[in-house]
């Protein structure tokens, strides 16, 4: 018997009336990774992993990564925390033309196949297809109509179906993947205007996908791979900025979420769910949104922590001889400033804003520069500093009250690593209350 997907039983209990879901961790830090691991062990739980496709993608991304790497390097943390293989769903995001948008329509959408094969074939079973973006033989001054996007989107189906069959032949235990369409969001990575206006995706517009992607997907003889379509990406009024964020309001995503009611396989997926409110999350679930991506919140509680830890090893170790200290804070912060391509874009204002956002933005654009080997170095001397001292529970108070809490009913080592990645479960927490029945 076929292996029933476990997004599949998400669907089914939420159609039952059941509001069950499941955050969707946008990351590549290993330290995070590590956390949504440990965490969902607690409940022997399944993490959903994803990977964008500026990220990760057959010339390597960003991270220096193809799928079949990011794959490794997933399955690699999994043994290093003994978490079990078969609990983890990687998803790819974005998938389409994105990365080559600025070809002409036909070259872009070879590499856009060449990237679902290369995701499919790499055990990837959650792929979101997406062809909203114009290309280069578009015409830009109007809108891309619906059809077009429809068009490319069951010929990228088309690829991944055709990979899985490749896969399956060589693993017949290969889970089918499943499939998420639609686009409603701003470019990954949370919006780069405070200013942008949000608006809800209407009921017609929400119709028009569906009904346009159903008509592609037969008329390409791909009914099988509908029945595998699970998810539509709606933009439901969330939305976060430098430090703005815009909170979900259920009256005004409610014609939309009583549309959804209509379709008895579909769910919403919500991009740029960060720094919601947990009883936002858990509204948000209730009406629908059953996935909810989750990436720079995970990022920036990592970034809290790993500044508090670079606080207390300054009080602790400052002016002791032999002991060179991390300099943690300086060292990315110097780092961005030189390489300044992966925040420009994003942060706006004077000198002084501009250098608060680089700290503090929720946009958090310092995880690009975690895993650059000046920051890492200065990363790994932190944690070895911290590691030759027994940090004073007083100091732990000062600056990581939350965790000073946890030590002290014995559910938290004081370890720097332990610290950091519980700061980072405050945020899973979060998540995972939204998400349980």
């Amino acid at each position: 018997m076929d292996k029933i997907h476990p997004l599949k039983k998400i669907v089914e209990l939420q159609k039952k009336g059941i509001p069950a879901g499941i955050y969707s961790a946008c990351s590549a830090n290993e330290l995070v990774l590590e956390a949504c691991m440990e965490r969902a062990m607690k409940d022997s739980d399944y993490v959903l992993i994803e990977a964008t496709a500026n990220q990760v993608n057959q010339y390597g991304g960003y991270t220096g990564m193809k799928p079949v790497d990011f794959s490794r390097f997933v399955y690699s943390i999994a043994e290093k925390v003994k978490f079990p293989d078969d609990k983890i769903i990687l998803g790819g995001d974005h998938l389409g033309p994105l990365t080559w948008k600025g070809l002409p329509a036909e070259k872009a959408m070879e590499e856009a196949k060449e990237l679902i094969r290369q995701f499919v074939y790499a055990g990837f079973t959650k792929i979101h297809i997406d062809t909203s973006m114009h290309l280069g033989d578009d015409d830009k001054a109007k809108k891309l109509e619906t059809t077009v996007i429809a068009e490319r989107g069951a010929v990228l189906a088309k690829a991944a179906e055709k990979a899985f069959e490749e896969l399956a032949a060589s693993n017949p235990h290969a889970l089918h993947p499943v499939y998420v369409i639609g686009s409603e969001v701003p470019i990954p990575g949370g919006s780069q205007g405070e200013e942008e206006q949000l608006q809800v995706t209407s009921p017609d517009d929400f119709r028009e996908t569906v009904n346009l992607f159903r008509e592609e997907f037969y008329r390409n003889n791909l009914d099988s791979a509908w029945e595998n379509v699970i998810a539509i990406v709606v933009q439901p009024g969330v939305e976060f900025g430098d430090d703005s964020i815009h909170e979900y309001d259920r009256n005004a995503a409610e014609e939309l979420c009583k549309e959804l009611k209509n379709y008895p396989s579909l769910v919403f997926e919500g991009h740029s769910t960060d720094y919601q409110t947990p009883e936002a999350l858990k509204e948000m679930v209730e009406d629908g949104i059953a996935v909810l991506k989750v990436g720079p919140a995970l990022t920036f509680a990592l970034r809290e922590a790993l500044f508090a830890l670079n606080h207390i090893e300054n009080e602790l170790l400052k002016g002791r001889n032999g002991i060179e200290l991390s300099n943690f804070i300086e060292v990315l912060d110097e780092t961005m400033v030189n390489k300044p391509e992966n925040w420009i874009k994003h942060y706006h204002g004077n000198d002084e804003k501009l250098r608060l956002s680089r700290k503090y933005s929720f946009s958090d654009r310092s995880r690009y520069y975690l895993p650059l080997p000046e920051v890492q170095q200065a990363l790994d001397r932190l944690m070895r500093n911290l590691k030759t001292v027994d940090i004073p529970l007083s100091l732990i108070s000062q600056y990581m009250p939350v965790q000073y809490d946890r030590i002290r009913s014995d559910l938290l080592g004081k370890d720097p690593e332990s610290l950091a990645k519980d700061r980072v479960i405050n945020c899973i927490d979060q998540y995972l209350y939204g998400t349980k029945p």
